[in-house]
């Protein structure tokens, strides 16, 4: 009797905690050895000082600019029109969200620990989005060049190999950010040896070197003291072309190393992003059915000025097909056809645009449902 008491405790003790875990879900704060993180381009980790709702909303928004950022390979996605709107509804765009905890050590040697949200979005969403605000998409698989940096704090230069990955990590992180990766060389003694031409430019002999990986890409860098700080000048070369070439100085080596990446992101999307087939900008004109008193035209009027392609819209006469309109529209109907719910808004009608913004051959037909 005893025996089967303690099995059914066991039973339910196994149920309840089973009950409890499932109840968390994908939201459960991980343990160390399961630590969330972001992994591709559609997902992101930002810092949050809270688990709250407030914050993991703002957290949910600042995650989304990362990934539109990377995304498309433009660091100032964000400023460009409409996207500022969609930031704000970015949990719309959520497929799930973890927390970790983070442990470091402050500035006077104490631990210290920060909590990050790992955020991931549904890509069928986001590249419809991105379809519709027209940002260019920089199509994966991404490439990974090797990065040749030489380093010379005072005691001459010196190649940062595989082996001193640590040296590096605030480029290869930057990198990551950016939505792609760089390699580090082995370091044999032929790579060591190639610091003296990573020093004086010799691009081409760095690109020789490079033939045994892959990709034949190669950002190739030297940093140094200057006044006041660290300058690191730059070359990204792709398959022995020149791409790029700049410099940049900071206070602070580590970030005067992440430019290396920045200006690498740079190269790569001007070379290699694909522009969106979206529409271009202007008026349209669309007719509207299902529009059978003024609080259809309120609940519409609602729905067309939540959307980030419309900016605007101008009533042009009531018929009896519908009510018909001119929008002014951020990418066109391609865009607005990309961001149109249709369980709200359903096209019914034959579509015929002309071929610049404003040109109607047949006006495109919506039914409010």
């Amino acid at each position: 009797m005893q025996g089967s008491i303690r099995t059914r405790w066991a039973w339910a003790t196994a149920l309840l905690l089973a009950t409890m875990l499932a109840a968390t879900g994908a939201r459960a704060q991980r343990v160390e050895g399961d630590r969330a993180i972001a992994q591709g381009l559609y997902a992101a980790e930002v810092p949050v000082n809270s688990q709250g709702e407030a914050e993991r909303n703002a957290g949910f928004s600042r995650a989304l600019a990362e990934v539109l950022a990377k995304l498309s390979g433009d660091r100032s996605a964000v400023s460009r029109p409409g996207v500022g709107r969609e930031l704000r509804r970015a949990g719309d765009y959520v497929d799930g969200y973890d927390y970790r905890q983070d442990e470091g050590v402050s500035a006077s040697g104490a631990p210290s620990f920060s909590t990050k949200l790992v955020v991931r979005f549904r890509q069928d969403d986001i590249d419809g989005l991105a379809s519709a605000l027209g940002l260019p998409v920089w199509p994966a698989p991404r490439p990974k060049p090797v990065l040749w940096l030489a380093i010379d704090d005072g005691s001459g230069p010196r190649l940062v190999a595989l082996a001193q990955n640590n040296v590096a990590r605030s480029v290869l992180q930057r990198a990551k950010a950016r939505g792609f990766s760089l390699g580090l060389p082995s370091g044999s003694a032929a790579e060591q040896a190639a610091v003296g031409a990573i020093w004086r430019g010799d691009t081409a002999a760095i690109a020789r070197l490079s033939s045994r990986y892959s990709p034949p890409m190669q950002l190739v860098g030297k940093l140094y003291r200057s006044k006041g700080g660290w300058t690191a000048d730059w070359t990204f070369i792709d398959n022995g072309r020149v791409l790029s070439s700049w410099s940049n100085s900071e206070g602070d080596a580590r970030r005067a190393m992440a430019g290396g990446a920045d200006g690498a992101a740079d190269a790569l999307t001007k070379r290699y992003a694909k522009h969106s087939p979206a529409g271009p900008a202007g008026k349209y004109r669309v007719t509207f059915t299902g529009i059978d008193d003024g609080s259809d035209y309120v609940r519409l009027s609602a729905l067309l000025q939540g959307m980030s392609v419309v900016r605007g819209m101008t009533p042009l006469r009531a018929t009896p097909e519908g009510l018909e309109v001119d929008l002014d529209l951020l990418t066109g109907l391609p865009g607005f056809r990309r961001m149109v719910d249709d369980k709200v808004l359903m096209e019914v009608g034959a579509v015929g645009e002309g071929s610049t913004p404003g040109e109607v051959v047949a006006p495109a037909v919506f039914r409010l449902l």
